[in-house]
């Protein structure tokens, strides 16, 4: 009933930039937080940075200075800007949205895309 939908993926040289979108749709009546976390082969899922609906944000330390997430609340899409791009950024970049359905839900869900693959060359 809610779809995430990440965009902007791709293959970029170090030092390079990458802006990746994702757009939630579907049953929604509010989203709080939104976040991107990516994966690489072999290692855990984790955190790369998160936005409320407040825009108060938070960021993995491996991140900080070198990537600005934001959100546009009208268009339910959040953005993540990656500058100064390391071979160690590479993985798949997954969006997740915590939604809540209808005005008298009791908790809110969390929705995940597909992911987009970001690879980052020496």
């Amino acid at each position: 009933q809610v779809q995430v939908v990440e965009s902007g993926g791709g293959l970029v040289q170090a030092g390079g930039s990458l802006r990746l979108s994702c757009a939630a749709s579907g049953s929604i009546f509010t989203i709080d937080t939104m976040g991107w976390y990516r994966q690489a082969p072999g290692k855990q899922r984790e955190l790369v940075a998160t936005i409320t609906s407040g825009r108060r944000t938070n960021y993995a330390d491996s991140v900080k200075g070198r990537f600005t997430i934001s959100r546009d609340n009208a268009k339910k899409t959040v953005y993540l800007q990656m500058n100064s791009l390391k071979p160690e950024d590479t993985a798949a970049y997954y969006c997740n949205a915590e939604v809540r359905i209808s005005p008298v839900a009791v908790r809110n869900n969390n929705y995940w895309g597909q992911g987009t693959q970001v690879t980052v060359s020496s």
